[in-house]
C-alpha cells in the first residue's frame, strides 16, 4: 500500500517506517530462520523473490506494512533523542536505528464509510470488511522490551484514527474521544482481528493487553481468533453518537464517553 510510503510513526521505544528495498536483505536473513517460518506460517524465499515481495506489498491496496525500528539498544541505551521536526524514512538518524521486526495489516473487503462505520457492533462477524493485524519482533535481543506493544498501538492509531491509548486492556475504565474525522485510514476498530497459534501464549497475551479477546478457536489450523472488544458502555455510547448528524462535527468530535469492561 502506497499510502504510508512517506510516513514515520514515532513512539518512546519504537519507530515505524515503510518497508523499503534497503530493508530487504536483513528481512531475508530473518526469514531463513526455521522458528520464524513456523511462527509466521511462511515459506523461505530467495533474495530475488524477497525483493519482488517487497514491491508487491508496496503496490497492493489490501496490504499495509511497517518496519519496526528500535529507539533503544539491546542494552537499554536510548537512541534518537532529537526527533526531526518533519521526520522522513530517509533521515540518516532514523535509518541508523536498529531494524528489529515488522507489523502488518491485511484488508479483506472494502473499507466501510459513513458515521455507522465507526460505531459498528464490536467483533460483529457478519460484517463484510476485516482488517487482520500481525507483528513480528525478529531480533531476539529486542523481545520482551515493550516494542511489540508500542508498535501495535502506533499501527492501530494510524489505521483507525483512534488514539493509541484506546487500545489497552478494556478491563480498565478510561475516558475517550471519538476519532477525528480527518485522522487515520478510517479502519473501524470493530473490524480488527488477529489470528495466532494456540500455543503462542505470549502473543495471545499481547493482543489481550490491547483490548482483543478470543472469539473463536480453529482446531484445524491450531490457532485462535481474537477480535477487538471496546466494552459494553462504549458500544451504548456509540449508538447514541450514531443518532447525531454526521455533519455535526462539534458533537461528533467532543462527545466524551467511558469505556468499561465488556
Amino acid at each position: 500500500m502506497k499510502v504510508n510510503e512517506h510516513e514515520v510513526l514515532i513512539g518512546s521505544k519504537a519507530v515505524l517506517v515503510p518497508y523499503l528495498p534497503e530493508h530487504v536483505p536483513k528481512y531475508h536473513t530473518w526469514m531463513q530462520d526455521e522458528e520464524l517460518q513456523r511462527l509466521t506460517a511462511s515459506e523461505p524465499l530467495t533474495l530475488e523473490e524477497e525483493y519482488e515481495m517487497q514491491q508487491k506489498w508496496r503496490r497492493d491496496d489490501d496490504k499495509l506494512t511497517f518496519i519496526i525500528l528500535s529507539r533503544v539498544t539491546s542494552s537499554g541505551e536510548q537512541l534518537l533523542s532529537d526527533i526531526p521536526q518533519i521526520p522522513s524514512p530517509m533521515d540518516p538518524a532514523i535509518q541508523a536505528l536498529p531494524m528489529v521486526g515488522d507489523v502488518n495489516m491485511f484488508f479483506k473487503g472494502v473499507i466501510p464509510t459513513g458515521p455507522e462505520a465507526d460505531f459498528a457492533q464490536d467483533g460483529e462477524e457478519t460484517q463484510e470488511f476485516e482488517a487482520e493485524i500481525e507483528i513480528m519482533i525478529a531480533e531476539p535481543a529486542f523481545r520482551r522490551k515493550g516494542l511489540a506493544l508500542e508498535a501495535l498501538q502506533l499501527m492501530l492509531e494510524y489505521a483507525t484514527g483512534y488514539p493509541s491509548s484506546y487500545f489497552s486492556d478494556v478491563s480498565q475504565p478510561r475516558l475517550m474521544l471519538p476519532p477525528a474525522q480527518s485522522k487515520g485510514l478510517g479502519i473501524p476498530p470493530s473490524s480488527l482481528v488477529a489470528r495466532i497459534s494456540d500455543t503462542n501464549t505470549p502473543s495471545i497475551r499481547l493482543f489481550e493487553l490491547l483490548g482483543f479477546r478470543i472469539t473463536r478457536r480453529v482446531a484445524v489450523f491450531n490457532e485462535v481468533e481474537l477480535r477487538f472488544k471496546a466494552g459494553l458502555l462504549s458500544c451504548l455510547c456509540r449508538h447514541v453518537l450514531m443518532r447525531v448528524s454526521s455533519n455535526d462535527s462539534v458533537h461528533r468530535r467532543y462527545f466524551k464517553y467511558y469505556d468499561s469492561a465488556s
